[in-house]
C-alpha cells in the first residue's frame, strides 16, 4: 500500500527543486545535522538552573523529566516542554526552549511570532506563512516588510537565517497535525487511501497521540509481517532495510473562518522572495509547470494571483475545450467532465 509508507524499489531521487523545498533524499545534509542535534541529551547546566551557553548550547533546553515522559510539574514546569497548545514545531529538529508560550485565547487560530530580545511580535498577515509552512515539501520562506528588514524563516529548524531573531508559532490549541513520509520521490500523507481505495495501517491522528506523549520516543506500526518504527529524535521512518523521511505540518484553516480574527489581503505587507511556479505531475510522474500556451486558459501567474486572494478556494479553466478545475486545498487538478484528477504543486 503506497500510502503507508512503505519501502519501494526506486534508487533515484528528487533533486532540489528551490532553496525553500526539501528534498526527498535522505542524505540532505541539514536534516542530518538536525538528527544528530535533535537526538542529543537534555542540557544538565539548562536543567540545574541555568547554561551560560544560552541560545549557542550544542545540547536541548528541555526538561529531561519531560522527555522521558516523567515530570510531575505538567504544563507548570519552569523548564521547557515541547507539546501542547503552545508554541508549535514541525517536530523535524531540535527541541526548542518553549517555557511561557501561551495558548492563543483571542479567537486567532494561530500566530506567528519574532523576538528581538525586547518581547515577542506578531508578523501581520501570518497566513501566507501559515500555508507554505502546512506544505510538507517547504522547508523555508522569505519574507519582506518586516520591522527587521527581508528575512528567511527555516521551518526545519524553527529559526531565523543570519539575524539574532528568535521565531515561534502559537495556536489555540485545535491544530490538526498531518504526518507525511518521502515514497516514490514525494510526500505522502500517512493514511491517505492508495490506487486500490484502500487506507493505510497507520493514521496521522494516531502518530500525533504518540508524539503528543513523548516527542522523544517513537511510534511503530505493521504491514503484514513487516513492522516500522517513526522515530520522532530523527524524524526518520525505518525498516528492516530502509530509513524514510517524515515531517510533522499543520492542516492549513484559514483565518477568518470561525471566531473573531480578520480575512485580510493575502500579501499586503507581505511578500514572498520569489514568484512561486505552479506545476502538475504528468503520467509519468514528472513535473510541467503551467506555461502560456494557446491551447490553455491559465498560467502559472494567473493561478498565483487566484490563490493569494484565498489559499482555500479554487479556480476553473479550459485546455483544448475540456473544463478543469483547481483545488487548492486539496491540490490537485479535476476535469470535469471525466471528473478524473492529478496533482498540482507550488514551487
Amino acid at each position: 500500500m503506497a500510502s503507508a509508507c512503505e519501502p519501494d524499489d526506486e534508487n533515484s531521487r528528487e533533486s532540489v527543486l528551490d532553496s525553500s523545498d526539501e528534498s526527498d533524499s535522505d542524505q540532505d545534509s541539514d536534516s542530518v545535522d538536525d538528527c544528530q542535534d535533535y537526538g542529543k541529551q537534555p542540557c544538565k547546566y539548562y536543567n540545574r538552573g541555568g547554561c551560560k551557553n544560552g541560545r549557542n548550547c550544542p545540547y536541548p533546553h528541555v526538561c529531561k523529566y519531560y522527555v522521558s515522559g516523567s515530570c510531575k510539574y505538567g504544563s507548570s514546569c519552569k523548564l521547557g516542554h515541547s507539546s501542547g497548545g503552545r508554541a508549535s514545531s514541525g517536530g523535524s529538529s531540535r527541541f526548542q526552549d518553549q517555557s511561557a508560550n501561551p495558548k492563543l485565547t483571542n479567537g486567532k487560530l494561530y500566530q506567528w511570532q519574532l523576538n528581538d530580545g525586547r518581547g515577542w511580535r506578531d508578523v501581520k498577515n501570518d497566513h501566507v506563512i501559515e500555508a507554505q509552512y502546512s506544505l510538507p515539501h517547504t522547508k523555508s520562506i522569505k519574507i519582506y516588510n518586516t520591522a527587521y528588514g527581508a528575512l528567511s524563516i527555516d521551518f526545519s529548524r524553527m529559526r531565523v537565517y543570519g539575524k539574532n531573531l528568535k521565531v515561534r508559532r502559537l495556536d489555540d490549541g485545535n491544530t490538526i497535525w498531518l504526518w507525511y513520509c518521502t515514497l516514490h520521490r514525494r510526500w505522502m500523507k500517512y493514511g491517505d487511501k492508495d490506487s486500490k481505495g484502500n487506507s493505510g495501517p497507520v493514521k496521522s491522528v494516531d502518530i500525533e497521540t504518540s508524539f503528543q506523549r513523548n516527542p522523544a520516543s517513537s511510534h511503530s506500526f505493521s504491514i503484514g509481517a513487516e513492522t516500522y518504527e517513526i522515530r520522532f529524535p530523527e524524524m526518520r521512518q525505518v525498516g528492516t532495510t530502509k530509513k524514510r523521511k517524515v515531517t510533522r505540518r499543520p492542516q492549513f484553516r484559514q483565518q477568518g473562518v470561525i471566531g473573531s480574527a480578520h480575512l485580510v489581503p493575502a500579501m499586503a505587507g507581505l511578500t514572498l522572495s520569489h514568484t512561486p511556479k505552479w506545476e502538475f505531475e504528468g503520467n509519468s510522474g514528472s513535473w510541467h509547470e503551467f506555461k502560456p500556451r494557446p491551447e490553455c486558459s491559465v498560467t502559472s501567474d494567473d493561478i498565483e494571483r487566484k490563490y493569494q486572494q484565498n489559499t482555500s478556494d479554487s479556480m476553473a479553466f479550459t485546455v483544448n475545450g475540456q473544463s478543469y478545475k483547481l483545488d487548492f486545498k486539496a491540490m490537485i487538478q479535476i476535469n470535469l467532465t471525466t471528473m478524473s484528477s492529478r496533482k498540482i504543486r507550488r514551487v
